[in-house]
C-alpha cells in the first residue's frame, strides 16, 4: 500500500538534490550534474524537465539555473518537510 508513497518521496528527494546541486553551481548541465550526483544522465534529464516544468529552474545557454521561486521554496522546505513528518507520524501504530 505505502510503496507508491516511498517511490514518490525517492523521486522528490532527487529532484531536490538536483535542484540543491544547480543552484550551488549554476549554471549547469545535464553531463557535469550528473558527474556531481552520481546519477545517470537520463535521470537527470527527468528530473530537469519535472523541475523546470514547475517553475523552479529555468534553461539557459549556459545551462540550469535556479528560479525566484526555487528560493522560496528552499525558505520553507524544512518546515514543509516537518508537516509531512507529522501528518506520517499519525499512521504510527502506537
Amino acid at each position: 500500500m505505502l510503496e507508491k508513497i516511498s517511490e514518490d518521496i525517492h523521486l522528490t528527494l532527487r529532484h531536490i538534490e538536483v535542484l540543491r546541486a544547480v543552484a550551488s553551481h549554476q549554471p549547469i548541465g545535464i553531463i557535469k550534474l550528473s558527474e556531481l550526483l552520481s546519477v545517470p544522465q537520463h535521470r537527470i534529464r527527468y528530473s530537469l524537465r519535472v523541475l523546470e516544468s514547475s517553475g523552479y529552474i529555468r534553461a539557459s545557454s549556459a545551462g540550469a539555473m535556479v528560479t525566484n521561486k526555487a528560493e522560496e521554496m528552499f525558505l520553507h522546505l524544512n518546515e514543509d518537510i516537518d508537516g509531512i513528518i507529522r501528518i506520517l507520524s499519525l499512521m504510527k501504530q502506537p
